[in-house]
Parts: C-alpha cells; sequence; structure tokens
C-alpha cells in the first residue's frame, strides 16, 4: 500500500498567484503557515513556524481567485509532490502541497468544503485531548 497524505490548518502568507494557460486552465500558488507553539524546560515560551508552498488547480482556483486573502485561515489535504531544475549551474529542489480539497476555518467562515472531486465532504478536524493521543 502506498499513502501520499498532507494535512495541514494555518494561515496564508499572501494572496494566490493564479497562472492562466492557453487552453483555458488555472493554477493558483500560495504560501501556507502552520505554527507550533511549546514551553520549554525553563519555562520560556517557544515558537516555530513553517511555510509550505501550496498548489491548487481545477475549480478550486477559482474559489482561490475570490476568497484567498492573506492571513484567511484554511484547512487543507493533498499530497507531497517534490520536483527539482536547474538555476545557474546549480540544482534547486521544490517541495510543493498539491491541494485536493480545503475548507475554510476560524470565526467568520463556514466550515463547508470544497474539493477537486464531485460530491465530496472532506472530514472535520477533530480538536483532540491528550487522552487521545497516540503515543
Amino acid at each position: 500500500m502506498n499513502i501520499n497524505k498532507v494535512t495541514l490548518a494555518g494561515h496564508l502568507g499572501k494572496d494566490p498567484e493564479i497562472k492562466v494557460f492557453g487552453n483555458g486552465g488555472k493554477v493558483a500558488k500560495f504560501s501556507l503557515a502552520t505554527t507550533e507553539k511549546w514551553t520549554a524546560k525553563d519555562g520560556t515560551p517557544k515558537e516555530r513556524t513553517e511555510w509550505h508552498n501550496v498548489v491548487m488547480n481545477g475549480k478550486l482556483v477559482d474559489t482561490a481567485e475570490k476568497h484567498f486573502k492573506k492571513g484567511k485561515e484554511l484547512y487543507i489535504e493533498g499530497s507531497i509532490r517534490y520536483s527539482e531544475y536547474e538555476k545557474d549551474g546549480q540544482k534547486k529542489y521544490i517541495t510543493e502541497i498539491y491541494a485536493n480539497t480545503f475548507q475554510f476555518v476560524g470565526k467568520k467562515e463556514g466550515n463547508t468544503p470544497v474539493s477537486n472531486e464531485p460530491d465530496f465532504e472532506a472530514p472535520v478536524p477533530q480538536a483532540q485531548g491528550e487522552d487521545d493521543l497516540p503515543f
């Protein structure tokens, strides 16, 4: 069995960049920030933010184009894709998350899922207590 699945919940780092192709197809690219917070052994609060490159295509792009703005909170499911290219004689590597579905989250948005799949319902992420964690 092979599984390539990513689940992220975070904030848009910038408005999406929309690219339109000659055949009418579109792609949206944007960054999504996820922040982890914890307390160090000495009691000092710590924080680390990871930035994820996200790509959307299909009907998801129309929603992204109309409603995605820097700072919006999103829940995204998709898969990881790696690619490489050469620039100035050096190999460069890119890791991107290809989103299949998303939901707006936060106080002002509904939680209706949007997907490239017809009649798809994404699961709503559930908070877990410490007793529910598998480790």
